[in-house]
């Protein structure tokens, strides 16, 4: 079984609805997932921007979410997810709105893309203090089993 990642409110390569955004009520998107491999002893989801600022000329990659130490049972987040809602053990890195939690998209031009990065893990990961999305992955660094992704799109109106 191979792992993938969805959302019942956008599809691959489609539109991430308002109410997800900082143009509405900026709470995560409902995610769900499958296909985790048997031996993955957690789970970590990266959430990113790489067409920042402009998608004509991309200088960074924003990050918007960092999640770490998701049960591997675990089948994905809820709407609005926070660190009460998320499952148990799970921990959250620091975006790059410089706190822990989701930071919905809000691009200040063009139709930008969202990078809802999966991994499996054969390891739980000692608690990184609020790690940004750099330090996460170096954690990872020779740990990954398998690793799934769900773009989504944004334009600011």
């Amino acid at each position: 079984m191979t792992l993938t990642i969805t959302s019942q409110a956008f599809q691959q390569n489609g539109e991430i609805p308002p109410q997800h955004t900082c143009q509405g009520a900026d709470v995560s998107p409902p995610l769900a997932w499958s296909g985790v491999p048997a031996n993955a002893k957690s789970l970590a989801l990266i959430v990113d921007d790489p067409d920042a600022p402009d998608p004509a000329a991309p200088k960074m990659t924003w990050v918007h979410w960092v999640l770490y130490n998701i049960p591997p049972t675990a089948t994905g987040p809820p709407e609005g997810a926070a660190a009460g809602s998320l499952p148990g053990g799970t921990l959250e890195g620091t975006n790059d709105f410089r706190r822990a939690a989701y930071g919905g998209p809000c691009p200040p031009v063009g139709h930008h893309r969202y990078f809802h990065k999966l991994y499996a893990l054969d390891t739980v990961l000692p608690d990184l203090k609020g790690p940004s999305k750099a330090a996460l992955e170096r954690a990872m660094q020779g740990h990954v089993l398998a690793h799934a992704e769900l773009i989504g799109t944004y334009h600011k109106r």
